[in-house]
């Protein structure tokens, strides 16, 4: 098999295919006439792209797992304006048989700078209780290497190696930013509350080779993961500082947690209630989206050189320029 491949931001459509892949995900499919297929996302470090396997069975189903090396032979085509794969013959590879660095999507050196500012936000704010939280999350090196590689989400936004990293640490900055212009919000409170407010993903999604979500993420959801971290790094502060911790600050960190999502509907057990948490909800939104659309526009291989193609998930073309 040849070590020559193409990343898969550089692939067009109708290209052929002799390439390996690290598989992100999988799914056993059945189609309207009883046959079944493999929907693939396959991933290099330049990106994730979607690949079908027609007339496949649970003989080539099993033969893999997520984040194993495939060869792919196939061809690429676009439907719905992305580019995918059509794969004629997929097969499991010895991971001493391809390059790593072409499928590592994390950067240990971007990851270290935006640790090293992430550290500084959170230690310059005055409030004692908040800055021992900090210290308390900082000096967990299991918590911060996890941290580090740990996606933001398993499609969408920021769905990457070190991309909850990136979103916490934006948010941040946008509190940082945006706090000063309205009294009524504690800049510090603020703050945190986008430290906290999806560090539960850490646990919920598995990161690496894979992104997709674990039992826990699924049985229990990263809200009310984040809320039970917050309370084991709260009586650690207890234990090491000897500091009785400030149980409204507590209560007022747990809500910016649970309410984040904005809408009941969302998955948030509670509407925002304190100004912090609104301010934070619609934030997070921003960026998000921000986040989603920039994807939507990157993967985008529409002939209109101004114009995506109609995208069904927002409901709109979006302005490429």
């Amino acid at each position: 098999m040849s070590e020559l491949r193409v990343p898969i931001i550089e692939l067009v459509d109708g290209q052929s295919l002799e390439q390996a892949f690290r598989v992100a995900d999988k799914q056993l499919r059945v189609n309207r006439q009883g046959g079944k297929y493999i929907l693939l996302k396959l991933a290099d470090r330049s990106g994730i792209i979607a690949a079908m396997m027609w007339n496949a069975d649970e003989r080539i189903f099993d033969s893999f797992d997520r984040g194993d090396f495939l060869h792919c032979s196939g061809r690429t085509q676009v439907h719905n304006g992305q580019l995918q794969v059509i794969a004629s013959k997929i097969e499991r590879m010895d991971p001493n048989e391809v390059e790593i660095s072409d499928y590592e999507q994390f950067d240990q050196s971007k990851s270290s700078q935006l640790l090293e500012r992430l550290r500084e936000l959170l230690l310059s704010v005055n409030q004692e209780h908040l800055r021992l939280l900090g210290e308390a999350f900082l000096g967990d090196e299991k918590f911060v290497n996890a941290f580090q590689r740990a996606p933001a989400a398993v499609s969408h936004h920021h769905a990457y190696p070190g991309g909850l990293l990136q979103h916490t640490l934006d948010l941040m900055e946008l509190a940082k930013l945006v706090a000063p212009r309205y009294p009524q919000v504690d800049q510090g409170l603020l703050i945190f509350g986008a430290f906290l407010h999806d560090l539960g993903k850490i646990d919920e999604m598995s990161g690496g080779g894979e992104a997709s979500y674990t039992d826990r993420g699924q049985l229990v959801g990263h809200i009310v993961i984040g809320v039970q971290l917050l309370d084991e790094k709260i009586r650690q502060v207890k234990v090491q500082s000897e500091v009785e911790f400030c149980k409204e600050l507590q209560h007022h960190l747990e809500h910016l947690i649970v309410s984040h999502h904005g809408q009941l509907e969302y998955g948030s057990p509670r509407l925002p209630v304190t100004m912090e948490a609104v301010v934070l909800h619609h934030l997070d939104n921003l960026d998000a989206k921000v986040a989603s659309y920039t994807s939507v526009i990157e993967s985008d291989i529409s002939a209109d050189g101004n114009w995506t193609n109609y995208n069904p998930s927002i409901g709109r073309k979006l302005w490429k320029k």
